[in-house]
């Protein structure tokens, strides 16, 4: 029987724009463009088919500027330095380079909706916020370097609209704070994804296994933002419970940018989605009912055959009757009540024991 607990998981589900989320529904797959654009529109609007072809279910944007990011500074607070890809530049050099125009981003949705795709975005301050809204975005990501901001959180909770969060910077305190400043607005609509803030993130540090615990933790949908190479931890965490799986993507490395290194190739990315939908089929329900092919399969399991010609009044023996495939005799468990008792008529050798010829 399920709990009260179980029953509330079985109810999660949620809508972005035309697509449901949840329960019993196909894992969203997200490709973000993020800065592989490389600054030129026409690639983006390339990538966005790419994106389609690949099985992605949406493509995302990020929403800034230099300015609405970050401050024009080159001293060492503003110098990059964490050892990542970046270290040696500045915050505000990086993002001019990264950024997506934002008179981009109402053609790239139409483009991305008339291919049968959603388009969102991740907001870096209130203006994005404005901003989406203004043009219709039907869900708010709120970025892993962005999930200690309250104040807006709080402003893209109050729309009612769902929240992606991703969490690679985050301990629990601040997942809960986050949650429940959603929760504090009425908006229960929550995606919570696992997501390591190291690019590319070595598979060690993956720990896809917060993605059941934040499940249950915070009663809400989870999934993954993957910075890691490949398809397996994507892949693997779809049996975790992820329902949703984002992905940097481009059309291809060797183009360079600033998120190329750790960004998804189409082949890959398409790879990567079929993996999913054969793992979701592998998956199934808990059951234990058996398909027709299984029930077919019983016949050739164990059963008692008589395997000496035996006369009416023979004894049953451990010579005359044995467990033996296939399955068209009594089941194995009745073999010891056998033993001992006598045959009602002659049974030929090869014979599936049944009741009838036990006396």
């Amino acid at each position: 029987m399920r709990n009260w607990n179980e029953e509330k998981q079985m109810e999660r589900k949620l809508k972005i724009g035309n697509r449901y989320i949840g329960e019993g529904e196909a894992t969203f797959m997200v490709a973000e463009l993020s800065a592989n654009h490389l600054q030129d529109y026409h690639r983006a609007e390339e990538l966005v088919h790419a994106a389609k072809e690949a099985g992605a279910d949406a493509v995302k944007l990020q929403t800034y500027t230099s300015d609405t990011i970050t401050m024009d500074c080159d001293n060492d607070y503003f110098r990059i330095k964490q050892g990542t890809i970046w270290d040696g530049t500045t915050f505000y050099k990086l993002y001019q380079e990264a950024y997506t125009p934002w008179e981009w981003q109402p053609k790239l949705m139409e483009l991305a909706n008339g291919l049968g795709m959603e388009c969102f975005s991740s907001p870096f301050d209130f203006t994005a916020v404005d901003f989406m809204e203004e043009i219709g975005m039907p869900a708010y990501k709120v970025a892993s370097f962005e999930i200690q901001d309250i104040p807006l959180i709080r402003k893209i909770a109050r729309l009612g609209k769902p929240v992606i969060m991703a969490t690679g910077i985050a301990y629990l305190e601040d997942i809960d704070r986050a949650v429940k400043v959603c929760r504090e607005e009425g908006n229960e609509q929550i995606i919570l994804l696992k997501c390591t803030s190291t690019y590319p993130t070595p598979y060690e540090d993956m720990n896809i296994k917060v993605i059941p615990h934040m499940a249950e933790a915070f009663n809400c949908l989870t999934g993954l933002s993957d910075h890691s190479m490949g398809t397996a931890v994507a892949v693997a965490s779809v049996a975790l419970g992820a329902r949703m799986i984002e992905k940097h993507f481009t059309l291809a490395r060797a183009d360079g940018g600033p998120d190329a290194a750790f960004s998804m190739e189409p082949a890959e990315f398409k790879k990567m989605t079929e993996e999913v939908r054969i793992v979701e089929k592998a998956l199934g329900s808990v059951t234990y009912q058996l398909t027709d092919k299984q029930e077919k399969s019983r016949e050739e399991g164990r059963s008692l055959f008589v395997v000496k010609d035996m006369k009416a009044g023979d004894v049953f023996t451990e010579e005359n009757v044995r467990s033996i495939r296939p399955a068209f005799g009594l089941p194995p468990r009745h073999y010891e009540e056998t033993l001992g008792k006598k045959a009602r008529v002659d049974i030929r050798r090869g014979t599936p024991l049944s009741w009838e010829h036990v006396e």
